[in-house]
Order: C-alpha cells, then structure tokens, then sequence
C-alpha cells in the first residue's frame, strides 16, 4: 500500500535524509521517498504489519512531524504559501530589531547620536545588555532554528538549523559572558578590558545571522512557489460553487456537494465544475488549461468534458459523471504532486553527501576553533571562524539542487499536456536509445473510419443503401460507414432480411431488392461479372479494407475503411529521427498492413504480426542489447510493455489519465509530445546538473575561506553577518537558476521543424475526390496532409520548404481548383 505524508520541520536535504533512514530500516516499509521542495513523504508500505500512525510514529522519533495528506486538506502548495507568509512576518520583526541592534553596536563608531547611558566605558554594562534585550525578541521569533536544531543534534542527526542554533548560540552565550567579565572589570577598575569586551559582544552577529537566514527562507519559499505556479493554477480551475438542478430548480451548491448524475447548468464564461456528459446545447470549451491546446475544442450532445476546463460561448447542461478525487483534474494534479515527491537517480549522490554533511562541518569549526586557538590567535578570532563555517555549510543549495529543477520540469509538462508520473522518468527521457511505437491508437488513430468511396459515376445512392444496412450490423467496420453516412447527413432506408455472413459480409432488402456489401470473395460469389480485383489491391496495399456493394447482377460501388494515420505522427517521427533516435513500429496486423502504415510515415524498422507478451519479448531483446528503451502506446493493452520499457509513454489516454503502467501520459494524443517530453527532459537535466556544481562549487570554496585557510596568504577571513548573507544567496541563486526552466517551449510546431499551410479547394463533391488530394499532396517530399471534404480544405504540414506553386500545381493536376493559401 502506497500512501502520502505531509512533513513539518524539515529545513533541508539532511532532514530528508534521515527521515528515508530512519524509514528503510523498518522491516515492513518497502520505500520511501521525501521531497524537501513539497514538504511531502511518499510511503510504501505493508499495511496489513505496520499503520500509518506506526510511520508517523517513526517521523515523529526522528525529530519530525507526518500528517497524512489524505486526512488533511492542506496541499503542499498551500503549505509552501503559509510558510511563506509565516517566513514574512519573521523576516519583518527581525529587521526592525536588527536595525536597532546595528544603530546602538555601531553607531558610535560613525557619530550617530545615542543616549548619554551608552556612550562610554563607564556605561559598557547598559550598553551591553541593551543589546541583549534588543537581540531577545529576534531570538524568540526565530526560536525554531534552536527548538528544531538542538533537538536534532542530540538525536544525533543535525541539519541545517543545527548549525545556525550553533553558530547563533555561541555567539549570544559570548555576548552574556562578555557582559559578566564587563560588570567584573569594570568594578575592579580594569577599563581596557571592559573597552576590549564591549567593543567585540557579538549580539549583533547572532541578530544578523538569524535575520539572514530568516530572509533567505522567505525567498526560498517564494522561489518554490513560483515553481508550483503550474499546479496552483490548476487546483484553482475547479469554481467553489455549481449551478446545479434539483427537484425541478436552478439551485447554487458548494462544489464539495455534487454527486454522480447531478445535472449541472454552465453559463458562457464559467469553468465546467466537474467531469460529466453534455446533455443539452453545444459551445466551444477552451481545455487548453489540462491539454495544453491553444484553441478551443466544440462539444454538441453526447461529447464529455473535463472539469475546470472554460465553456467559452454558449449554454450546456452537463450530467455529472465523477467527482471528487476521481475528476481528470484531481488526478492530473495527484500525478504532478507525487512525480515531485520522487527522486531522480542523479539525486542520489546528493542524498548521500547530505547525510554526512552537517556532522562533518560541525567537525570542521570545532577543528578551526581549535586550531586557531593552539596557534595564538585570540579566543575572539577563534570563534569568528567556526561561527562563520557553521552559517556558511548551510546544505540548502545542496538539497534543492535536484528537486527544485524537477518540480518546476514536471510542472512545465502538466502545462504542456505531458504528465510525467515520477522524476526518474523526467530523467530518463533525455537517455532513450530506442523509441519503439505502437501501431493502432499511437500512429494511427485507433478508430477505423472511411477514407476512400469508389462507384463510375460517383453517384452516392449506394452509400445510403450501405449505411441503412451497416446501421444493423456492430462491427467496427459498420460503425465507420454509419458514422460516415451520418456526416453526410444522409437518412436510413427500411431494411428487411438483415443477415450476417460471417468473414464475407452483410445482406439486406430494401424496397424489395437484396443488396450485399463485404470483401471482394462475397462480392464475388454474388456478382460473378465483377472485374475490379486489381483496384481492391490496390487499396488493400495501402492498408485499407475495401468492401463492394453489389447486388445479383449490378456492381454499385466500393468503401474503402482504414485506421487513418495521426496528422501529427510522420512529422513527430522525422523529428525524433532528428535526435538521432532509432525509430522501431510495433503491431498486431500483418505484415502488408504493418509495412504500408510504415512506409507512409518513414518507418523502416518494422515488427509486425506481434500479441502483447510479443511486444515485451521485443523490448527484453532491444534491452539485452543495452539499448535504453522508450516504448509508447495506448495504454490498454500494452500494459506489459509500458511496465517493462525504460521508459513507458500512455498516448490515447483522453481523460483516463491513471495508467498505472506508463510513467508518462500525454494528453493531447499527440506523438509531438514525445519530442517535447525529450527535450524538456534534457532542459531539466542540464538545469540540475548545473545546480549540483554550483552547490558543490560553493561549499568548496566557502568552508576554507570561512574556516581561514586563506588568512595566512590573503590575510581573508569572513564575518559571520557576511557568511549567513552567502549561505541565503546560494540557495536562492539554485532556485532561481531552476525557475529559468519556465520559459521552455515545445518547438514541435515551430520554425523549420514543422510548419502549416491551409488550403482551401474548389470542385471536392465525395470523399473519393478527398481521398484523391489527399495522396497526391502525400506524394510531395517532406509533406503530410488531411483534407476535410466538408471544410473544403486540407491542411498540410510540412517539414521541409515548400513553395505555393508546387502545392497549387498538385491539386491542379488531381482535377481541383486552388482558392486560397494560408500559412500558419
């Protein structure tokens, strides 16, 4: 059993690190992953051995607190908000008294007028402990970094909030001994001493470390929140409120309310509530928020649409079909969330360094303080220099190296329509040697339709007579023919005698005459004069099913059906052939049909005539060869082969997004998306990997200097107010490097990876002059294109340059007019 924890108390990848430690000891727990960015813990479990209050048990020992995320209706993102207003009101407090503290420490040393009790050897007592009062109210406030810290190191796991309740502590304990020595001398008459103590207390040092840190935590929390900009807007899709019908009135409910087969009304302008079915208007939805499309989509009766997507113009009253955790949206965010409470595995060596980190600093002042102690420097100096390395080792950058960069790549894919599940995913995408494709419902759309009618005379009164027969049949064949009469607006004749004749066809009387549409041998054994075999050939080699009508003495005519190719897939595959990636097509048709889908989108290594444990065997064989796998498919029946490939891409999904088995789903059904996900995967990668030198570059240069190693040839040594300014700017330059990742933009559809030209067409009557544009268009190197007979148009993508003319001259040489070009 799998179940997600929210954490408090953690401060950095220390934290984390100790909390998987203190975990994956437990017999019982399989994994555990904790995210520092979410604030978040990923749990694998035995539930039937351990409970979830035994976990948070365990989090709690470890010095931390779990709550169950599904108990508690505060999300990570509103949790990384409260802590950033939480940090604000901190951060305020602390300055003004700062800047208090500052005003009294150094101001005489710039002749800034302070009261006659402060000026003084003789007043070094009041001018002592005035700072102290001031530095109490910053210590209070901030008392978390102590309360956390100390607890922390006595269960001898430190982090971060260790070294600063070190650092901070050593310097206030400094401060109140001083003040001792100062009453002490003062009263024995030894002024030089008393000026010597009140001018080094190091109040004002553990203000200013604590106000630093302070600041440099707010901006941390206001970094991440940008990075989760992509999921907070989704979560604020979904309206608080629906109109909704019940017992015959209009009534307004909270959103929390709805049930299954509620009967919602949404107005133009208002955001759709919930998943469900429009039962009433039609309207043009924008879903650009869940599938990444710019332009709106039209939804008429019967279509379903997505909660939080915006019904643009028109009134539609939708029948609600899931609510709750079970919408599209509520898993689209589920998924982004846990893909950020992963770990991708170039995390790892960071996990590793983290957890032995802080210890290791905290050696490192104790060996400076030391040192400098043993070679004659003052007891002063000294601690200058272990403060300095215990405010400057802070292991934040280090820790918000990876996830950081992650979250804000996962999130960048939520709002492109890619949902990656999990950050080795993310990772692994830029590393696949080998995508292998599935056939149907990947390349090509999955849903057999008719592309091509044939007859002498292009008279359509055979396509009434097919779809009225077809109407009664349930094959998929018969479905696309009655879906294509119903495009053609055209209306069912009465039929008598339907029978079905199996592996040949149908047959059934209409006004007392029996027709029979099938394959070519049924047309055959009806019609013995038939002489059009070199035609159905024809067709049968480009992968399409063509099937005659006839009757006893009468050929009428010929309906070609096809799985059609995606406009998108030969495009998206000469790009990934671009990446210098090896293209494979999987498929469970023969090997005619295989080569000939193949050979339209420039596939040339072809698997065919494979079941689904075929598939795996293929991907086994790809990996024994240490090849790293991508294999993408629909995500019914390739379930085995998403499992077993490196990397496992759910296209068709629609809004069945929980594929258990894919790491990735994209949205759209668009093999773009691939092209996409492998670059975005390469910007987050390179993003993080600079985040990791600079983090390690750091440290490496910060604990010398702030240690004194270059004091001896540079006479360079760092005061801890400076150390603690370095260590929040480290941090925040890590994140901020990550939020560049925001400006990434799929450029499938740009430059000369892939351009569009709408053409608009004169003289198409059928869909057999359709189907003849078309395949000359296809013909052009460098060209897909799809004609929409009842637009009038084609639209053709094409990846290499081509000239108006040259378009214009093909449909001229089919037989068609050319009205207009427009270029996209």
């Amino acid at each position: 059993m799998q179940s997600k924890f929210l954490i408090q108390g953690m401060s950095c990848s220390a934290c984390s690190s100790h909390i998987e430690k203190a975990l994956r000891n437990n017999q019982f727990i399989n994994s555990c992953v904790v995210s520092l960015m979410t604030n978040s813990m990923l749990v694998e479990y035995d539930s039937q051995k351990i409970t979830v209050e035994d976990i948070a048990a365990i989090v709690e020992e470890s010095g931390y607190k779990a709550i169950l995320a599904d108990t508690n209706k505060v999300s990570s993102q509103t949790a990384i908000i409260k802590n950033k207003e939480n940090t604000l009101q901190r951060v305020v407090v602390s300055f003004i008294f700062m800047i208090l503290i500052m005003y009294v420490a150094m101001g005489s040393m710039i002749n800034l007028p302070l009261p006659s009790f402060l000026v003084g050897v003789n007043n070094a007592v009041s001018f002592a402990f005035v700072q102290f009062l001031l530095a109490l109210p910053v210590v209070y406030i901030n008392r978390i970094y102590f309360i956390s810290g100390f607890k922390k190191l006595f269960k001898l796991s430190p982090n971060m909030d260790s070294l600063i309740a070190v650092g901070s502590s050593a310097s206030l304990i400094y401060g109140i001994v001083a003040i001792f020595i100062i009453s002490f001398n003062l009263g024995q008459g030894n002024l030089q001493v008393v000026s010597q103590y009140a001018s080094n207390l190091y109040f004002e040092s553990a203000v200013m470390i604590l106000t630093l840190v302070t600041l440099g935590k707010y901006f941390e929390a206001k970094s991440k929140k940008k990075t989760t900009q992509s999921i907070t807007k989704l979560i604020n899709l979904v309206p608080k409120q629906a109109t909704v019908i019940r017992n015959g009135e209009e009534k307004r409910i909270s959103i929390d309310n709805l049930v299954v087969e509620d009967v919602c009304i949404v107005f133009s302008g208002e955001n759709i509530p919930c998943d469900g079915e429009i039962i009433e208007g039609s309207s043009y939805v924008d879903q650009s928020m869940i599938t990444g499309e710019s332009l709106p989509v039209q939804k008429n009766i019967g279509d379903q649409v997505v909660g939080g997507t915006v019904n643009k113009n028109g009134y539609i009253k939708v029948i609600v079909t899931k609510v709750g955790k079970d919408t599209t949206l509520s898993k689209i965010i589920e998924l982004v969330e846990n893909a950020n409470a992963t770990k991708a595995p170039i995390a790892k060596l960071a996990d590793k360094i983290a957890g032995i980190f802080v210890p290791t600093v905290i050696a490192i002042a104790l060996v400076s303080l030391v040192v400098w102690l043993i070679i004659g420097q003052t007891f002063e100096f000294a601690l200058n220099m272990a403060i300095s390395v215990l405010v400057i080792s802070c292991p934040c950058a280090l820790g918000l190296a990876t996830p950081v960069a992650i979250m804000v790549g996962t999130g960048k894919g939520a709002e492109n329509g890619i949902l990656i599940k999990s950050s080795q995913a993310l990772e692994l995408a830029c590393k696949t040697d080998v995508v292998v494709l599935d056939k149907t419902g990947t390349i090509t759309l999955g849903k057999p339709q008719v592309t091509d009618v044939y007859s002498l005379n292009c008279n359509q009164e055979y396509l009434q007579i097919a779809f009225s027969i077809e109407k009664l049949s349930q094959h998929p064949i018969a479905f696309a023919i009655t879906e294509y009469g119903k495009n053609l607006g055209l209306t069912a004749l009465p039929v008598t005698d339907f029978k079905l004749h199996e592996g040949l066809g149908v047959s059934g009387t209409i006004n007392h005459k029996t027709y029979y549409i099938g394959n070519y041998e049924f047309a055959k054994q009806t019609f013995a004069e038939i002489n059009i075999k070199d035609t159905v050939d024809e067709y049968s080699f480009q992968a399409k099913t063509p099937l005659i009508v006839v009757t006893k003495d009468a050929f009428l005519g010929l309906i070609c059906v096809a799985d059609p190719i995606r406009n998108t897939s030969k495009v998206a595959i000469s790009q990934l052939k671009k990446l210098k990636l090896d293209v494979v097509m999987l498929s469970g048709d023969n090997q005619r049909v295989a080569q000939a889908i193949a050979k339209q989108v420039g596939i040339t290594n072809v698997v065919a005539d494979v079941l689904p444990n075929g598939k795996d065997d293929v991907i086994i064989d790809l990996q024994n060869k240490g090849k790293r796998v991508m294999f993408v498919g629909d995500g019914m029946n390739d379930a085995p082969s998403l499992a077993r490939a490196d990397v496992g891409v759910a296209i068709g999904a629609g809004t069945d997004i929980a594929i258990d088995s894919a790491d990735v789903v994209l949205i759209k059904n668009d093999l773009q998306d691939i092209v996409t996900l492998i670059k975005l995967s390469k910007k987050t990668i390179l993003n993080v990997k600079e985040n990791l030198f600079w983090a390690f570059f750091y440290n490496c240069l910060g604990i010398p200097l702030a240690s004194g190693m270059f004091y001896w040839l540079f006479m360079l040594k760092l005061n801890p107010m400076i150390a603690s300014l370095a260590m929040s700017l480290s941090s925040i330059c890590v994140v901020a490097n990550a939020l560049r990742l925001k400006f990434f933009k799929p450029d499938n559809n740009q430059g000369e990876d892939m351009n569009q030209i709408i053409v608009s067409i004169n003289g198409m009557s059928c869909s057999h002059c359709s189907a003849k544009v078309e395949e000359s268009l296809n013909k052009v190197d460098g060209v897909t294109a799809c004609v929409n007979l009842k637009k009038k148009i084609a639209v053709v993508t094409y990846v290499k340059e081509v000239e108006d003319s040259v378009i214009i001259d093909v449909i001229q040489n089919a037989g068609y007019e050319v009205t207009k070009i427009e270029r996209k």
